[in-house]
């Protein structure tokens, strides 16, 4: 079994983190990861893409090859579409329903989600409202794990186990903000 995802957004909306919280989820289910990542041109507002292979055996590149990726999780609408010629035919888009609006003349919202629906399997995810109803903004990448789950070759105990670490270094109390938005998210795309 091999599962490849890009993860994509823009600097400063946790791609990294939620790139970290799925590869500790595939260790901790004895599987192996590689991971390369890119960073934009700036640290903040430029675009970020993680690519990401877990497998149940050895991998030979860290990068997702054209036309192979399982799924594109990203952050915001108009970055998981600049990774479509990724996409596997049957693969999956998941992404954020709220634009980073970075540039003057970002493109127009509604023609963005119409055509992310076009694909024959594609979420698009209330992230930012969930995350604020979790109790925290920052948790907009948490709710997109959430969403993004099932789909994903790695156990929900994983994945909580994973959050739980993670975050219980940082601040106790923002183990719970995020498994609230992780429950979100899953729960929004059920």
């Amino acid at each position: 079994m091999t599962y490849d995802i890009i993860l994509a957004g823009v600097g400063g909306q946790g791609v990294l983190s939620l790139a970290t919280i799925i590869a500790r989820a595939a260790m901790i289910d004895g599987l192996s990861v590689r991971q390369s990542e890119v960073h934009g041109m700036s640290q903040r507002g430029g675009g970020v893409q993680a690519h990401m292979r877990i497998s149940d055996g050895p991998i030979a590149s860290d990068l997702v090859p054209s036309g192979g990726a399982d799924m594109i999780l990203a952050m915001e609408p108009v970055e998981s579409l600049r990774y479509l010629s990724y996409l596997k035919a049957d693969g999956i888009l998941v992404t954020a329903a709220e634009p980073f609006v970075n540039i003057s003349d970002y493109p127009d919202l509604e023609g963005i989600h119409a055509a992310i629906r076009k694909l024959p399997r594609s979420r698009i995810v209330r992230a930012a409202e969930l995350a604020k109803e979790a109790g925290s903004a920052k948790a907009e990448n948490m709710v997109l794990v959430g969403a993004a789950a099932r789909d994903l070759p790695v156990s929900e105990a994983s994945i909580a186990k994973s959050v739980h670490d993670i975050f219980a270094r940082k601040d106790p109390r923002l183990v719970e903000i995020n498994m609230k938005a992780l429950k979100a998210g899953e729960e929004a795309t059920a």
